[in-house]
């Protein structure tokens, strides 16, 4: 099962209603609810994440939806993993340690770094997939890249040195609100879904919020790793605990975050000698 952090899609009710659309109505159209959204450590089905997005594109008719998304964001989507990935000394072992914690925030993406010449490629790959494509989620991820590595860099915007690429074709951006500046740093129809920028960076000193680290680092961290749900059985306790509150639990609401149909979630759960109802009991006990 590929979950994510519901925080990497931080700003997504804003961005809709700015752009004329309903963002109650496009999170129930894939079994989602803005409670959810409320917490960014609460885990939704990764697969799920990519059709919202793609139907937003679709509905705010904004080709480049995953992408405008991302600017309105910064590294903070990633949560403390940000923070624990940035107390590295260089950007090179910043970079490097990035899969170590990635699982923490989304489970069936990979980043892999690759040296071609005098440059660095950084390229994702993703195990799952979207009845819609995943187009959106990909210029996401790109953004939320682009971000970190400026943070790391302690860069105010995308410089000339850093380049995006996207495998999908090319769109029509005239309508778009992304600005130039940025459409001019990413090559569509490229090969990998990635960024490349100059080898010479990965030797300078990565930034580090000081603050920030002291704050929340270890105590975060530390938390999130004891409740990353691991097992199904885990995973409905954990939604189940996040729902209950609103008054909006259900096994339909459950099993629509977890990208499966209600029957399909219970048969699992039977697999594993458990049920909804039991979990749902053990939760309000």
């Amino acid at each position: 099962m590929f979950l994510i952090r519901s925080g990497a899609i931080d700003g997504y009710e804003r961005l809709v209603t700015d752009l004329g659309g309903n963002p109650v109505r496009l999170l129930a159209a894939v079994g989602f609810s803005p409670t959810q959204l409320r917490n960014p450590n609460t885990y939704v089905s990764y697969s799920g994440i990519a059709e919202l997005l793609e139907l937003s594109a679709r509905a705010c008719d904004e080709p480049l939806f995953g992408l405008l998304l991302s600017r309105s964001q910064s590294s903070t989507v990633l949560g403390e993993i940000a923070l624990a990935i940035a107390q590295q000394s260089t950007v090179g072992e910043a970079l490097g340690s990035i899969n170590r914690y990635l699982y923490l925030h989304a489970r069936g993406v990979y980043l892999d770094q690759y040296r071609r010449g005098s440059r660095v490629q950084l390229e994702l790959n993703y195990d799952i997939s979207s009845p819609l494509g995943l187009h959106q989620l990909r210029q996401l991820s790109i953004g939320q890249l682009l971000n970190f590595l400026c943070e790391l860099l302690s860069l105010e915007s995308v410089p000339r040195g850093l380049q995006a690429t996207l495998r999908q074709s090319p769109v029509d951006a005239a309508t778009s609100a992304l600005s130039t500046q940025l459409l001019s740093r990413i090559t569509f129809d490229g090969r990998a879904d990635g960024i490349s920028f100059p080898s010479s960076w990965l030797q300078r000193a990565a930034h580090r919020d000081q603050e920030a680290l002291r704050r929340h680092l270890q105590r975060n961290i530390a938390e999130l790793q004891q409740r990353y749900p691991d097992g199904l059985a885990d995973q409905v306790l954990e939604i189940i605990g996040r729902l209950l509150p609103s008054g909006e639990c259900s096994i339909e609401r459950v099993a629509a975050t977890l990208g499966l149909h209600p029957r399909v979630l219970q048969k699992r759960l039977r697999r594993d000698r458990s049920s909804y109802s039991r979990l749902l009991r053990q939760t309000r006990i």
